[in-house]
C-alpha cells in the first residue's frame, strides 16, 4: 500500500506541473492583456515573461516534493537530504509569495484605469496565502525532521 501511494502522489505531481504548464503556454493568447496581441508579441510582454520567471520557483518546488517523495519511498525520509529538500521547498514558496505580491502591487498600481484588477488581486491574494500555508508546514516539517535527524546521529554516535 505504501508504495502505491507514493506512485499515486508522484503521478498528481506529474499532473500538477503539466496542467500548470499547458496553463502557462495557453493561457496568454486566450486571456487578460495579451488577447490582442501577435505570437511573437505576447511572449516577449515583460508582465508575461514575469508570470514565466515567477513559475520557475513552483517548478522547483515541484520537483523537490518529488524528490521527497522519492525519499519516503527509499525510507530515507530521515536523512539530511531529506532536510535540505524541505529547506529548498520552504525557499520556493516564500520566493514565489514574494514574486506573486510584487505582481499584485504591479498591476494596482500601473492597470489602465478603465480596467477592473479586482479579479487579478483576488488570485494574487490567494495565491500568496497558499505559498504562505506551504512555506510555513515546510517550515515546521524541516524542523521537526531536523530534529528527528539530530537525535538519530547523536544515537549512532553513541552506540
Amino acid at each position: 500500500m505504501k508504495r502505491f501511494s507514493i506512485i499515486f502522489l508522484k503521478a498528481v505531481l506529474v499532473l500538477i506541473g503539466i496542467v500548470a504548464l499547458l496553463f502557462l503556454i495557453i493561457m496568454p493568447s486566450k486571456e487578460g492583456r495579451a488577447t490582442n496581441l501577435n505570437l511573437i508579441s505576447i511572449y516577449t510582454d515583460p508582465f508575461i515573461l514575469y508570470g514565466y520567471a515567477t513559475s520557475i520557483a513552483f517548478f522547483v518546488a515541484l520537483y523537490k516534493a518529488f524528490k521527497l517523495l522519492g525519499y519516503i519511498g527509499k525510507n530515507k525520509i530521515f536523512s539530511p537530504n531529506a532536510v535540505e529538500t524541505l529547506k529548498s521547498i520552504k525557499i520556493c514558496a516564500i520566493v514565489l509569495s514574494v514574486f506573486i505580491m510584487v505582481a499584485g502591487l504591479i498591476i494596482r498600481f500601473t492597470h489602465n484605469k478603465e480596467d477592473d484588477p479586482a479579479g487579478f488581486l483576488a488570485i494574487c491574494i490567494v495565491t500568496t496565502f497558499a505559498s504562505v500555508v506551504v512555506a510555513t508546514a515546510a517550515a515546521i516539517f524541516e524542523k521537526l525532521l531536523q530534529n528527528v535527524v539530530d537525535m538519530k546521529s547523536e544515537n549512532d554516535l553513541t552506540i
